[in-house]
């Protein structure tokens, strides 16, 4: 009998942290570029900021760009690092393999090397730039996610935690495709996120095998749970975090009550729970291809957070 080659069977060869490049920031190689899609950027849209200089809107996506850099750092090592070492050690009072194992370690090590050249390359942009990195929580994520595993789930932390990490490894690749196909943007932000988005290609695939196999060890009262847990947890990892996008306004010369009005219209909920269908599909497929909508009260959970079961997860 044979097996089909796992997401990670190549990682000595393939993975970035293994025979990547350091990317460095060129200044002068990027006129006329952004630091951000635009489009990525809700604010940017708003009459408020519109009616600002110039350069005081570069300035609004170069940190827009650190906040999406420092978040990853925050993302990385405490959400998936801290589910996958457990995994990795053997600590989750399950029976997985030897092999699945390491691969979890190849996971932790992928993990910290996308934190350490996110960090990198805000700190490259913010000394070539004289954009300052602003002294504000970038963690905001990591505390909502959670909160809402602990919410949901108080009794059982292990689980949350891996629910935790396989909500952000199977949302995260929707998000890094976005930027490399932009020409618009700075290149080496662009080759950056293609470096990142092909691990986590990798890593999506070994967190959807996991999931189904910690699905497959778990018995009918901790499914029933962590089914209902899983749309608070897609919600609270995609919910925008707006502490640094209220300092970043307040930065560009915005008022206070300006600067509220923009968050509200800006991040309002039909714009979150519209951004929440889209990048969130794969998730949801996930869950479905488990039999999570078959148990009580699992498909009323999603619809609660605006998500439902897709109707084309049998295909």
């Amino acid at each position: 009998m044979t097996t089909s080659p796992g997401p990670l069977d190549r990682w000595y060869e393939a993975a970035g942290v293994r025979g990547g490049v350091r990317r460095i920031f060129h200044a002068e190689a990027e006129q006329g570029r952004v630091f951000f899609p635009e489009a990525l950027v809700p604010h940017l849209d708003h009459p408020e900021v519109r009616a600002l200089p110039p350069e005081r809107i570069r300035e609004l996506t170069v940190r827009h760009l650190y906040q999406f850099l420092h978040a990853t750092t925050h993302l990385e090592t405490r959400v998936v690092n801290g589910a996958a070492e457990p995994v990795a050690n053997g600590r989750v009072g399950m029976d997985f393999s030897a092999a699945l194992r390491m691969d979890a370690f190849k996971v932790y090590c992928d993990e910290g090397y996308h934190a350490l050249y996110s960090l990198d390359l805000a700190d490259q942009v913010a000394n070539v730039t004289g954009i300052a990195v602003p002294d504000v929580d970038y963690g905001g994520f990591v505390t909502a996610l959670q909160a809402a595993g602990r919410a949901l789930l108080p009794d059982d932390p292990l689980l949350a935690g891996q629910l935790q990490a396989v909500v952000f490894e199977t949302l995260i690749t929707a998000v890094l495709n976005e930027v490399p196909q932009d020409p618009t943007v700075v290149s080496t932000v662009r080759e950056l996120m293609r470096d990142h988005a092909k691990d986590e290609g990798r890593h999506h695939r070994f967190f959807s095998a996991f999931f189904l196999q910690l699905w497959g060890r778990l018995d009918q009262r901790r499914r029933i749970a962590a089914g209902r847990a899983l749309p608070a947890m897609i919600r609270a990892a995609l919910d925008w975090d707006l502490g640094p996008v209220h300092t970043s306004l307040r930065l560009a010369g915005l008022g206070e009550d300006q600067a509220r009005a923009v968050l509200a219209d800006a991040y309002g909920e039909t714009a979150v729970t519209a951004r929440i269908q889209t990048v969130s599909r794969a998730t949801v497929r996930l869950a479905a291809q488990a039999g999570a909508f078959e148990l009580p009260g699992v498909a009323e959970a999603f619809a609660a957070h605006g998500l439902r079961e897709p109707e084309d997860h049998d295909d």
